[in-house]
């Protein structure tokens, strides 16, 4: 049979996270960091076939998915979430043309900048994107500590909370923070985290000043964290992991870009290590990453 490349449907994003669960796995067990990867709702990827079609494709063969690529868009900014084929199947040039139609996506959406996170340790992939003229920014690294060691180290100032709404106010503080830090609105993507159950998010206060917001999720990870000023992101992010400690998780865990160096310096002073070491690449430079730490490798 001869392979097919097609629009994903809804009913392919479960068998599409499996298989990228299974390939995520392959690779980090071959390179000596163990399985890290867990099956999973595939909640935001309905939800971005939703918002955008376009960006989802399946790469089929025998009716059997082989690979699968994601994009979504976001005003300037055109980030690849997934791009990922089966481990039985890579050399046969899949990936190639996976990213010529996710490629496609962006050039429909005239996004001028083009991102994506991957594994630093995946160099198959950094060349297919490099030859793609997505180059290596910095390295973000996966952190993580028991809650309990945690909780024994924490000390130091924090700021106030209160709960993420879904209104005119809040959701205008949220697109002027992720403006200052990336020059686009996320507005969508506040939406849905908002709305998601597994996610609590909160604003952060000095007093009566808004300084910006963090949501933890049920599994105590941070992410997304953006704060209007880079001098206030060690206590926000203190705050941040306070907030992930109450979740009553046994571990908490965070993206860290390894340009922020207030933020590494708080994760360290409290018993975080590195998990694994990952690689954001883009087209262009962008963003002020002093002033946010991602969520995950899909959702930025």
């Amino acid at each position: 049979m001869t392979m097919a490349y097609r629009p994903a449907r809804e009913e392919d994003l479960e068998i599409a996270d499996a298989l990228v669960v299974s390939t995520i796995n392959d690779l980090t067990e071959r390179h000596g960091f163990g399985s890290m990867a867990a099956l999973s709702p595939p909640k935001f990827q309905l939800f971005s076939l939703k918002d955008d079609p376009d960006g989802l494709w399946v790469a089929e063969e025998d009716e059997r998915v082989l690979g699968f690529a994601w994009s979504w868009v976001c005003g300037d900014i055109w980030f690849l979430a997934q791009l990922f084929v089966s481990p039985d199947q890579q050399g046969r040039s899949i990936g190639n043309e996976l990213i010529k139609r996710t490629l496609a996506h962006a050039e429909k959406s005239g996004a001028s900048n083009r991102v994506l996170i991957t594994f630093s340790f995946n160099t198959v992939s950094q060349s297919l994107y490099i030859r793609h003229r997505l180059l290596p920014r910095f390295p973000i690294y996966s952190v993580y500590v028991p809650r309990e060691q945690l909780i024994s180290r924490l000390r130091g100032r924090q700021f106030d909370v209160t709960p993420l709404e879904e209104d005119t106010l809040t959701l205008r503080r949220l697109v002027r923070a992720d403006e200052r830090v990336f020059g686009v609105s996320r507005e969508k993507h506040h939406r849905y985290l908002i709305k998601d159950n597994k996610t609590k998010g909160f604003n952060l206060y000095d007093g009566s000043r808004w300084l910006g917001y963090a949501y933890v999720d049920g599994s105590g990870h941070i992410g997304p964290l953006a704060v209007m000023e880079s001098r206030v992101v060690a206590t926000a992010f203190r705050t941040a992991l306070q907030l992930a400690a109450e979740s009553g998780s046994s571990q908490i865990s965070a993206f860290l870009p390894g340009v922020n160096q207030p933020a590494l310096d708080v994760a360290f002073e409290h018993g975080m290590r590195i998990k694994f070491p990952m690689l954001l690449m883009s087209l262009r430079q962008f963003g002020n990453w002093i002033q946010y730490l991602p969520r995950n490798p899909g959702f930025m």
